[in-house]
């Protein structure tokens, strides 16, 4: 009998409140379902949620979420709503509730850091002197394997892209970039589920993806794709990112083997490219800015100069790609060897 009355008794306070508008004495819930426009703005779903909540509603910003406004808060004359002659930067800042700031970044003479997809630490000076003719001679029938298939790969690409060694690299690259992601990412799992380091691999491996995504950055500024190249990247790169998963989840040192052939018909490619460069059948343009930041280049380089580390760069990666391999051939795991953090 107690609960029956406190039951009436919590009714009679609360149903006034649940269901009807103090303002109009209209069923609360009509109002939260009505969307005409013809609804003053006090009955809004905002402002009768703000009625059922009070505490809640008034102590978060979800008033805002639905529309409506706080009560006593006066709306933005039209003046206040034109856009301020503000930097393009500045407009797309925007103050974030959890107290996060956009990172605003001065290079060493005074500029605007003007990249988002790097930042200054994450730029250095590629070694040109690496030795490009180094071959990992196959021996054995997983590595003979490997080789035979990133050579029947290149002749599809050679059928295609003939001489348009711009549009190669782009294609190049968005294949290039995921067998480091792959492992890192499969080697960070590995480290999760048995509770052990990785050697600095999955950080080695994660700095190869990244470097790779770099050159297609620059390489997007040289040759813009056309819409039947941008679909043909998004299917190899599907078939080509399952395929190597597989891969990596059956054999590391298979992977990794391929991936150091894989950058071995890239050292070859960007040859071809700085032959016709210094042959003139392709114009020696200037160097793109990002590749100029990413690189630190001169301010006169020149698209021959950032074939040129690139291409430097693709022989780090043969290398370390062989070295993985060897280590699982060896029948230890890369956690085992220090990884070449910064080899570049």
């Amino acid at each position: 009998m107690s609960s029956r009355m406190a039951g009436s008794t919590l009714l009679r306070h609360l149903g006034p409140r649940l269901f009807f508008s103090a303002a109009a004495g209209e069923p609360a819930c009509s109002l939260l379902l009505s969307g005409s426009a013809s609804l003053a703005p006090a009955r809004s779903p905002a402002a009768v949620l703000v009625r059922l909540f009070p505490v809640r509603m008034t102590s978060t910003t979800a008033a805002k979420a639905f529309g409506g406004e706080q009560e006593g808060e006066a709306k933005p004359s039209a003046a206040s709503r034109e856009p301020t002659a503000v930097p393009p930067s500045e407009r797309k800042a925007v103050a974030s509730y959890w107290g996060i700031q956009p990172s605003k970044i001065i290079k060493e003479d005074g500029t605007p850091w003007r990249w988002s997809c790097f930042m200054p630490w994450e730029t250095y000076k590629a070694d040109t002197s690496i030795d490009l003719k180094k071959h990992h001679v196959p021996a054995t029938l997983l590595d003979k394997l490997a080789y035979w298939m990133v050579k029947a790969l290149r002749v599809p690409t050679d059928i295609f892209f003939q001489r348009r060694y711009g549009c190669r690299a782009m294609m190049l690259e968005t294949v290039a970039a995921v067998p480091g992601m792959v492992g890192g990412m499969l080697l960070h799992l590995r480290s999760l589920r048995r509770f052990e380091q990785s050697g600095g691999w999955i950080r080695s491996l994660l700095e190869e993806a990244e470097n790779e995504r770099m050159h297609l950055m620059t390489f997007m500024e040289v040759a813009q794709p056309r819409w039947y190249e941008r679909a043909l990247v998004i299917a190899v790169q599907g078939v080509f990112f399952n395929a190597y998963f597989l891969g990596y989840l059956v054999s590391p040192r298979f992977a990794h083997r391929v991936t150091g052939y894989l950058e071995e018909e890239a050292i070859h490619s960007y040859t071809e490219f700085l032959r016709d460069l210094e042959a003139g059948e392709i114009d020696n343009v200037p160097a793109p800015a990002i590749a100029i930041d990413y690189w630190r280049l001169p301010a006169d380089a020149t698209l021959k100069d950032v074939v040129m580390v690139v291409r430097a760069d693709e022989a780090h990666h043969r290398d370390v790609n062989h070295f993985a391999s060897d280590i699982h051939y060896r029948g230890m795991e890369l956690k085992d060897i220090p990884a070449p953090l910064g080899y570049h």
